[in-house]
């Protein structure tokens, strides 16, 4: 009885959250408040174009940070999990976000950090976020652009008299990551997601601010059979290999892929209009590097030309 109870409760909130309605929350600026409307991406982990393994060390991950209120309580850690996704456009990771929202049923805030003006203004938008809940910023290479640096002793000696309305601060930004203010909530996933993180601040990339650093890259042949499968209905076709080979030697996106596979519900005209398109790549690409090649030798005549005009010159002087 005493383990039986505590299982029902699970399963009960468990039937519960998957009643509840999703919302996706956006930050209006003009009203200094948070907008909401219903969330409805389908994406689950099982539409997801990821390689298997990837995907369930997502999952496990997932389940094991929800199942350790007692653990964060006991090590003095908010419960909150931190995820960087990184990698070129395309590629999946606002998929990825969605299917992360839909298997944990909690709902998002997508915050831009250019529409908050300082970090009293963050301070109150992010602490009027509520629990079980995904804190997302997207681009955050751009967004933290907008962002200013810890303030020197000067800077508050002498403060700017529009220094209130800046853009907020990036300690201000990771405060509420890892400091004080991130224990103001329970049962929060924070998202950042940026296609260059080799442009990010070093201070955000620290032991304890995001747990997770995951690669979304270019699509592999099991992520191309995940889309095939969905958006063709088939699990095997007499192209795949040619496809597979292509995706092999041509860097091709998740989002192209599928563009491709949408052509068509005939799986051989949709999979001949994808092989055609990475032929094309590999072909401009091909056309991209002997280009380069090209412009390196005319440079280098250029050079020696010049070169030679001015050894020219000086032997005239000598003269």
């Amino acid at each position: 009885m005493e383990t039986y109870l505590p299982h029902i409760c699970r399963e009960a909130q468990k039937i519960f959250n998957h009643r509840e309605v999703l919302n996706i929350h956006t930050y209006d600026n003009d009203g200094s408040s948070w907008e909401s409307t219903v969330f409805k991406h389908p994406a689950t982990f099982d539409t997801l174009a990821m390689e298997p393994e990837a995907k369930r060390r997502i999952i496990d991950d997932l389940d094991t940070f929800i199942q350790r209120k007692e653990y964060f309580q006991s090590v003095g850690r908010a419960w909150k999990r931190g995820y960087l996704l990184y990698g070129p456009p395309g590629t999946g990771k606002s998929t990825l976000v969605a299917a992360i929202a839909n298997y944990l049923r909690f709902h998002i805030y997508d915050l831009q950090l250019q529409s908050v003006k300082n970090d009293s203004e963050l301070r109150r938008v992010l602490t009027a976020t509520t629990n079980r809940s995904i804190l997302l910023i997207e681009d955050v290479d751009c967004s933290s652009k907008s962002t200013k640096p810890r303030a020197t002793r000067d800077d508050k000696e002498n403060p700017d008299e529009s220094d209130d309305e800046t853009k907020v601060t990036l300690s201000g930004l990771l405060n509420f990551i890892d400091g004080l203010w991130s224990t103001c909530g329970d049962e929060r996933i924070i998202i950042f997601t940026t296609n260059h993180k080799e442009k990010l601040d070093p201070a955000m990339l620290r032991p304890g601010r995001m747990d997770v650093h995951l690669y979304m890259g270019h699509c592999t042949p099991a992520a191309f059979r995940v889309l095939a499968a969905r958006y063709l209905g088939i699990q095997e076709h007499s192209l795949y290999e040619c496809v597979e080979d292509l995706m092999q030697k041509i860097p091709t996106t998740p989002a192209e892929v599928a563009q491709q596979l949408m052509k068509s519900d005939k799986p051989e005209v949709a999979l001949e209009s994808l092989v055609e398109f990475m032929k094309t790549k590999e072909s401009e690409s091909e056309n991209s590097k002997l280009f380069t090649k090209e412009e390196v030798v005319i440079k280098q005549e250029v050079t020696k030309s010049t070169e030679e005009e001015v050894a020219e010159q000086d032997d005239k002087k000598l003269l």
